[in-house]
Formats: structure tokens, sequence, C-alpha cells
């Protein structure tokens, strides 16, 4: 019997995570039975289960699959000379999840931002995905925390500023890039890019300015 490639195993899993991924954001992980995730990808029972033995499985290895790549070019960003300033980052990483997690819905739809949203509801309800989560969580948060770090050195950002509090809103805008994109639709990664741009560039107002009363004459 001919042995079986690597490439060919890391193929049809990608297809089974994609498939579920499709399943789940399409309608959700209750509403989803592993009978709907085998007419998607289109294999049979046995070719599945060789691979994941439930639909907690398929939840957690996409989870870990996305934040360990995440975490991986917040890292790679950390060794760049000078490294990425945040708007480029994170309109980097979004481009790359795009790419990374193509999986489209019928209607044409990114499937991930959909997904996303359902892994955090699912969170609420499942503790040991709730755990999964969070120790990811804490690897791609101090990942981005060296990313800081390295602003500082640079001379980016002042010295004075808590790493770990900028780590968390930048980790805070992506994620609600996500949400606004499986809520309200298309919002491209040079808009978010933009936008980023235009906060890291404000300046206080000059002392005065402002708050100046409009005197009646």
């Amino acid at each position: 019997m001919a042995r079986v490639s690597q490439e060919h195993l890391d193929a049809r899993r990608r297809q089974i995570l994609d498939g579920a991924a499709r399943c789940f954001a399409r309608n959700g992980f209750h509403a989803t039975s592993m009978q709907d995730v085998l007419k998607e990808v289109d294999l049979s029972a046995g070719a599945v289960y060789r691979y994941f033995s439930g639909k907690d499985e398929l939840i957690a290895a996409t989870v870990t699959e996305v934040l360990d790549s995440v975490q991986a070019m917040y890292e790679r960003a950390a060794l760049e000379s000078p490294p990425p300033t945040p708007e480029v980052l994170i309109a980097r990483t979004l481009t790359h999840m795009t790419q990374e997690r193509s999986a489209v819905l019928d209607t044409g739809e990114w499937a991930f931002p959909r997904l996303m949203i359902q892994v955090w509801t699912e969170t609420l309800r499942n503790d040991e995905l709730s755990a999964l989560l969070r120790e990811r969580f804490a690897k791609v948060r101090a990942a981005w925390v060296k990313v800081v770090v390295r602003y500082q050195e640079a001379g980016m950002m002042p010295d004075d500023v808590d790493p770990d509090a900028v780590a968390r809103t930048l980790m805070a805008t992506a994620q609600g890039f996500g949400a606004q994109y499986a809520l309200f639709g298309p919002f491209p990664p040079e808009m978010l890019r933009a936008g980023v741009r235009g906060m890291l560039g404000m300046r206080l107002p000059a002392e005065g300015v402002g708050n100046q009363s409009v005197k009646s004459g």
C-alpha cells in the first residue's frame, strides 16, 4: 500500500478545517453537526475522524492555528530593525489572515471574522476552550509587548508608556476590525491602517487652545 505523503496529510487537514470554518461561520457551533462538516468537505466519516474526534477538536485546532500564526508574525516583527509601526503591523497581520484563512461563504463573504465571533461566544460556555484561548491570547500579548519594547529602544515611543497597555490596545484594535467586518461588512485593512496612523499622529493642544469660552460682545 502506497505511503501517504505528509504534504497530502497536511492538505487534507487544511481542507477539513476550512470546511468546518465555513460551517461554523454560517450556522454557529451548536447548529452545526459533524454530518454538516462531512457534507461540506465531501469526505467520509473515517477520513475526517482520522484527524479530529469531533467539533471541540476542530474548534481548538482553529484557535491554536490562528493565534500561533499571529504570535509568530509579531515575534518576527520584534526582530526587525526598526520594527514596523503599529498601523503597518496590524494591516500586515490582517492581510496575512485573509491569505492564510481564506475560506469564504456562499455569498463570497470572508468567513474568518464571523468565525472569530463564534469562537468568542463559545468561550463563554466552554471552560476548556476558554482556557485555551486565554493561554494563546497571553502568548500573542507577550509577543506584542516585545514589539512595543523595541519601539521604545528605537526611540519610536516614549520610555514611560506601559508596553502591556499599548499591546492590549493594539490587539483590541485588530479584534475590533474583525467584529466590524463580521457585523457590518468589509472593512479594508488599508482603512484600518490609515485610522491607526491618524490616531498615532495626534498631539496635545497648546495650553488654552480648545478651552477658551466665547465672549459675548
